[in-house]
Formats: C-alpha cells, sequence, structure tokens
C-alpha cells in the first residue's frame, strides 16, 4: 500500500501501490497531494525524526550549560525513549543483535550526556545470538543443583586445566539429570570441547574450551549474563518498558572511568537501575561500589549488588551499614520489581 497525506488538513489513508508518485486530491479538503511509496515515506519521516532529536539534544545540552543549575535528576527523558521501546517489543531478546542497536539504548547515551558521564559501549556484549545467555540462565536458575559444577569449571579455568572429572554418586536421580542435561547442553554449544557421561561409574568427564570467552565466563561473566537476562525478561513479562546495557565501561567528569556490569532506565520516568555482579569475593569493592553510585547520582536502591551465596541475615546486615543495595541470586529479582513496578 502507498499512503496520501494532506499537507492541509492532515487527511491520512491507506492507498493502492500503483498510486505511488502521482498527485490525487484529498477527498476532505480537495486540495492536490502527492501519494508517497510507504518504504520511502517511513525513511524519510525516521531520518527527520533524528535530525530532530539531535538538534533537540543539542539544544538541551546548551541550554543546561548555559544555565549551570539545572538539575539533571528533573530532566525529562530523550525522544529517544519511543524508538527504543519499540525496538525491544517483539524481539527473542535470547538471539536477537537488536540489543546492541545504538538505538536501544539511546536513551542511557542521553541519560548519561546530561550528567556529562561519556560512554564506552562493547556491542559484542549485547549480542545475544550465541549462547552465553542460554547457559548463565541455566546455571542461575538451577545454582543450588549446579554449584559444585560452576565452582570445579571455574576453578579448573583459573589454572588453565583442560580436564575436569565429575562425580555424581552422591546425588539423587532428578540432580543427576539436571547435572547431565546441563553438561550435554556445555557440549552442544561448544562450551566443553569433549562430554562423557559413565553412567555404570556416574562420573562425567570434559575436557575444556580454553577459547578465552569461554573462560572469562566461567570465572564470572555467567554471572553478569545471568542478572542481566533475568531482569530483562522479568520486566517484558511484566509490561515495564525498559532501555538497558550491559558489561560498558563510563568515564566521568573528572576523567575516572568504572566498568558496569548493567544498567537499566525503568518506565515513563526513567528511573536508572545499576547493577554489579559478583560471583566471587566481592568486601574489596564495596567502598568503590559507593562512589561510583554517588558519581552517578543514583538512590541506595537504585544500585544493586547481586552476589552469589549471600545469607538472607548478611543480606539484612550490609544492607545496614552500607549505602547501596545488596541481593542474592535467588531474591535480586525482588528488589528489581520492587523498583519497576514502582514506576509504572
Amino acid at each position: 500500500m502507498a499512503i496520501l497525506l494532506c499537507n492541509k488538513c492532515g487527511y491520512l489513508r491507506e492507498v493502492r501501490s500503483e498510486f505511488a508518485g502521482r498527485s490525487v486530491v484529498c477527498p476532505r479538503c480537495k486540495q492536490a497531494n502527492t501519494v508517497h511509496d510507504t518504504i520511502q515515506f517511513l525513511k524519510t519521516l525516521i531520518g527527520k525524526f533524528r535530525q530532530k532529536n539531535q538538534e533537540l539534544r543539542s539544544l538541551r545540552r546548551q541550554s543546561a550549560e548555559g544555565a549551570g543549575e539545572e538539575s539533571a535528576d528533573t530532566a525529562q527523558p530523550d525522544d529517544s525513549t519511543i524508538v527504543s521501546r519499540q525496538l525491544l517489543a517483539d524481539v527473542d531478546v535470547h538471539d536477537t543483535t537488536t540489543l546492541a542497536d545504538p538505538q536501544q539504548f539511546a536513551p542511557i547515551v542521553a541519560w548519561m550526556e546530561r550528567r556529562r558521564i561519556r560512554l564506552d559501549v562493547d556491542h559484542q556484549a549485547m549480542d545475544t545470538t550465541g549462547f552465553f545467555d542460554e547457559v548463565a540462565v541455566r546455571m542461575g536458575d538451577h545454582y543450588d543443583t549446579l554449584k559444585p559444577v560452576a565452582d570445579q569449571l571455574k576453578y579448573n579455568h583459573q589454572r588453565g586445566f583442560t580436564y575436569v572429572k565429575l562425580s555424581l554418586s552422591k546425588y539423587g536421580p532428578e540432580q543427576t539429570a539436571t547435572i547431565t542435561n546441563f553438561c550435554r547442553q556445555l557440549h552442544d554449544y561448544s562450551f566443553v570441547s569433549r562430554y562423557d557421561y559413565k553412567k555404570k561409574d556416574r562420573n562425567i568427564h570434559l575436557v575444556l574450551q580454553p577459547a578465552p570467552a569461554v573462560v572469562r565466563f566461567f570465572i564470572g561473566e555467567w554471572m553478569e549474563w545471568f542478572v542481566f537476562m533475568k531482569i530483562l525478561n522479568s520486566f517484558r513479562e511484566n509490561g515495564i518498558s525498559v532501555s538497558c546495557l550491559r558489561g560498558f565501561v563510563v568515564k566521568l567528569p573528572n576523567g575516572d572511568m568504572h566498568e558496569i556490569d548493567g544498567f537499566f532506565l525503568i518506565g515513563n520516568e526513567e528511573t536508572p537501575l545499576c547493577i554489579e555482579c559478583k560471583s566471587g569475593e566481592f568486601r574489596q569493592d564495596i567502598k568503590k561500589f559507593s562512589l561510583v553510585r554517588r558519581k552517578l547520582g543514583l538512590d541506595r536502591t537504585e544500585f544493586l549488588v547481586c552476589a552469589v551465596g549471600l545469607s538472607d541475615a548478611q543480606i539484612r546486615g550490609f544492607n545496614a551499614m552500607y549505602d547501596v543495595t545488596f541481593a542474592n541470586e535467588s531474591n535480586f529479582l525482588q528488589h528489581v520489581l520492587r523498583v519497576g513496578t514502582s514506576v509504572q
């Protein structure tokens, strides 16, 4: 179909494609107008939108710099938020390059720019056409059972070992099935070079994959993938609009640089949520977390440290002692949804 848009009265309707390029009379006001090819019309419209959006951002930035007193917290969301939400509306987030599209995380870039913070984005960290996200979600969802496997893979990768032997003698049928299915998935997705289950001896033999990306994944990146994808899916399931980014670096106005594991802008008010994920020791980083939270201008509820293995008592204690929020691999979504639903 083609599009008839009257420049005088705004009348709009679809017409047959053979009318594209012709001049026709508006049935409402009788003004002559050219019928537009739909694809070309949309390309032109999107181009003008991007141009005006850039001009608007530039004007806002100049206005903020000129006034010198405008609060970053009260700045209005960028119009690029609309494009971001449309991009994520109907995609399979576990198999897409859309998350790496600059338009998807443009609202985050604009939010940071209003605070004079620059970003160094790793687009590969947002590409889910590989299998890192699927394996990470499987590990996190069954972490109580898979923890010994995850710990052994991490230990051997850190020390450069190429072989793992897992004994299943102490596990029941359900746990055995969970572990064997997971290890089979690792082989199917080439996270290990070889998988062999000796059912009689109840032993699994794995030959590790030495690819750097796989090594980084088992040493700790799996937790970043797990938390990021669970949050993204939870927001989508609950109808909460977001823009998201993971595995990027912020450069603050004073020149300091910090790596951020995950960041979301939530809902119409673009409420920020910054995520740090730790699968190992993290206590030495608490001071850094507090510093980054203050530099980004976030409330303590908007900066979440998700640390594997924290007990409920530890979480309560740490939350009482420090000015960031702590959670573990089992309860982080409860806090995230409290933040998300409070802004809808």
